[in-house]
């Protein structure tokens, strides 16, 4: 193995970066919906043991992982520019070639700063650990396919309610990391995952509360070509009035983003059918608004007779799709975002905040995009007893980033140790416990209701009072002990230490 893995190390940089990206495509199949973890994990560990040379090599290697890695994880970024093909489509394949080549790019410096740093695999571990918190962050963040994700269908997902999403990154590279070493210690992560798989697994989801709040899930399942349509507009909004209605009335009923398809201002009629429809079970729904020259992607709450108790504008937008940066300057060029109607983008709302439902308690609302980013979620002063994501992934068709986007779901269940309702447009809709088990869900792809007792939620969790901060504050450590070590010792950056 070590012979193999330097004649990879040296070999001309064009075999050995389609070698690389070829293993980077790999890796991915570790998050959802594939959900192949060890496939992850054995690839971590071959690029931790992977002898070092010039560090302009080293970064090249990252960056080519890189590639391959985000190319395959994040090939659904080309759906939203397919629902109108004709004005849009150009831009898929570029869209997918600058994202997965401008993300590995975090991957290039964290391996090439690595191997400035001594090239051990503690340098890589924690450069690596980094550059997966700095590209959750910079730019307005894109913490989407992050290394610790490949655990969440496993036990080892509970791991999160203590140390965050990146703290599962840490503890994956870590165990790679060891395991590359080829030393005694090596078999140590492998029975420390052993038993915390088995002392973690949450095991089936109780028995429902007989007493606990009925909530309702409307998943009306519209194709994303038809939303809009003027002639089809009545048709979809009346479909989803009959799923409302049907059966045993609920204590609560949740509709996706962009449910109602007609301004707030302008909706009174549509809110007043929404609420017939839920029998005086209160709403919550997904509408757009307008406040002067303004547009808000929002989330309203209705009471018995539709009337408006609160609303939540969306804070954090999708660059490119509810906004384009530099927008004036883009818009010359025919860019425009592709989820805002009037094509011109939307505003952001003032930032997190609850809403209180009667008969449930306080809500965090959450808006499609929003939900994948933890330390947001987490910034919340007070505590919430549930929270509502909705969401519309007909922009993203059948492909693989509607069960990324759930699993992320379960994900936030998890640290925050609070329930989650998530409600999509034509999917994957679904009811979470505070554990991230899934207690029911509507596929992808299909129109339907699901009635679901809420679950309890549990104390505040490590990650909940805590967030990022033990994570951060320990790769600061790390990254002192580094820098003083190559100081102190001189150590060579064209040497591997053992």
């Amino acid at each position: 193995m070590p012979e193999a893995l330097n004649r990879l190390a040296n070999a001309p940089p064009l075999w050995r970066g389609m070698f690389l990206a070829g293993l980077g495509a790999l890796a991915a199949l570790g998050q959802a919906p594939w959900d192949l973890p060890w496939v992850t994990l054995a690839i971590l560990i071959l690029m931790l043991a992977l002898p070092v040379t010039h560090w302009k090599a080293t970064a090249f290697n990252g960056w080519a992982m890189g590639c391959g890695y985000f190319g395959v994880a994040l090939h659904w970024i080309t759906q939203p520019f397919m629902v109108d093909a004709a004005r849009d489509g150009w831009m898929a394949p570029f869209a997918l070639i600058l994202l997965a080549a401008g993300l590995a790019l975090f991957w290039a410096i964290a391996f090439g700063l690595a191997q400035r740093l001594g090239g051990a695999a503690l340098a890589l571990v924690g450069c690596w650990t980094g550059a997966e918190v700095v590209r959750s962050l910079a730019f307005t963040g894109f913490p989407w396919a992050l290394i610790g994700h490949i655990w969440i269908d496993t036990p080892l997902a509970q791991l999160a309610a203590y140390v965050g999403p990146h703290g599962l990154t840490l503890l994956t590279l870590t165990s790679a990391g060891l395991v590359a070493s080829f030393r005694i210690w090596s078999l140590a992560p492998v029975l420390l995952a052993a038993g915390a798989w088995w002392a973690l697994d949450p095991g089936p989801a109780p028995a429902p509360d007989p007493t606990a709040p009925v909530i309702r899930l409307v998943q009306p399942n519209v194709p994303q070509d038809e939303k809009w349509d003027p002639v089809q507009v009545p048709l979809h909004f009346q479909r989803i009035l009959e799923l409302t209605a049907r059966g045993p009335t609920p204590d609560l009923v949740v509709w996706p983003e962009t449910a109602i398809p007609w301004l707030l201002d302008q909706a009174q009629g549509a809110l007043e059918s929404s609420a017939l429809a839920a029998r005086g079970a209160p709403v919550i729904l997904g509408v757009q608004r307008r406040e002067d020259a303004r547009y808000f992607n929002a989330m309203a709450a209705l009471d018995r007779v539709g009337a408006v108790t609160a609303v939540y504008d969306k804070s954090h937008l999708v660059p490119f799709g509810e906004y384009i940066p530099f927008g004036e300057v883009l818009g010359q060029f025919g860019l425009q975002g592709l989820a805002a109607s009037n094509g011109d983008g939307f505003s952001a709302g003032i930032g997190p905040a609850l809403i209180d439902v009667p008969g449930i308690g306080l809500v965090l609302p959450l808006i499609c995009y929003e939900g994948i980013f933890a330390e947001e979620v987490n910034a919340l002063p007070g505590r919430a007893r549930l929270m509502v994501l909705i969401t519309n992934d007909a922009w993203f068709g059948t492909d693989t980033g509607p069960y990324q986007h759930f699993a992320q779901a379960r994900l936030r269940a998890i640290e925050q140790g609070l329930p989650m309702v998530r409600v999509a447009n034509t999917g994957i809709s679904g009811l979470i416990d505070a554990r991230g088990r899934v207690l029911g869900q509507i596929g992808l792809g299909e129109q339907g209701v699901l009635d679901t007792a809420l679950p309890a939620a549990l104390a505040p969790t490590v990650y909940a009072r805590f967030g990022d901060t033990p994570v951060l504050v320990l790769l600061g450590l790390v990254g002192l002990g580094l820098i003083g070590r190559k100081w102190w010792f001189k150590v060579d950056p064209a040497v591997k230490p053992n």
